[in-house]
């Protein structure tokens, strides 16, 4: 079952409760089996593994059944999924973010409250420090770069110079066209942090 994280970790939060080896124990032992069946050899109150056995319902893994006993409805529960797999795909989940539009322009913003830090060997930056402020002395947030990153960050043109496009500036640092990914997520993080801006 592919899934995001966000229902990954819904998921292996049930499943790391302290009853979760005996609920399933009992919907593999037994053809079905009731919330309160189950609470009760567990010495529980129903609600946590009502709870439980309808979220397992939501992913899937069980089945329920209405029935009727002295005509108030309840639900029975069977196993419908003996083998439980977690499977994120991390190339669809963030295959939008890789099929971003390049052709804007960028270039440093005027009195931003960054600092670049060029590796010893003076060919591209190695770090990147954000000020909250103009003030030197609040608090900064420190970034290591890639090489890829601060190859691309060494040529970013001035604030008043000419902008230039993202693809041209890759060719112009000469950064594999395979990090592209890399650079639109530092790219990402110094134009929320007003270090650098955006034209078309």
């Amino acid at each position: 079952m592919d899934m995001d994280f966000k229902k990954a970790k819904i998921l292996s939060n049930y499943l790391s409760r302290d009853y979760a080896e005996t609920v399933f124990r009992f919907l593999v032992n037994y053809k079905n089996v009731s919330a309160s069946e189950i609470a009760s050899r567990l010495n529980m109150h129903i609600r946590p593994i009502q709870e439980f056995l309808e979220t397992m319902t939501l992913y899937d893994i069980v089945e329920k059944e209405e029935v009727y006993e002295k005509k108030r409805p309840y639900y029975r529960y069977s196993i419908k999924k003996k083998k439980i797999e977690i499977i994120i795909n991390l190339e669809e989940i963030f295959n939008n973010e890789e099929e971003q539009e390049s052709d804007f322009r960028i270039r440093e913003l005027k009195n931003s409250h960054a600092k670049f830090t060029v590796a010893r060997n003076g060919e591209y930056f190695s770090t990147i420090t954000i000020w909250n402020d103009k003030k030197r002395d609040s608090k900064e947030h420190r970034i290591n770069l890639t090489k890829s990153q601060g190859k691309f960050l060494y040529y970013l043109p001035f604030p008043k110079a000419e902008p230039i496009s993202v693809d041209n500036l890759m060719k112009k640092a000469n950064i594999d066209n395979m990090t592209k990914q890399e650079i639109f997520d530092i790219i990402n993080v110094l134009y929320v942090n007003k270090i650098i801006e955006k034209l078309n």
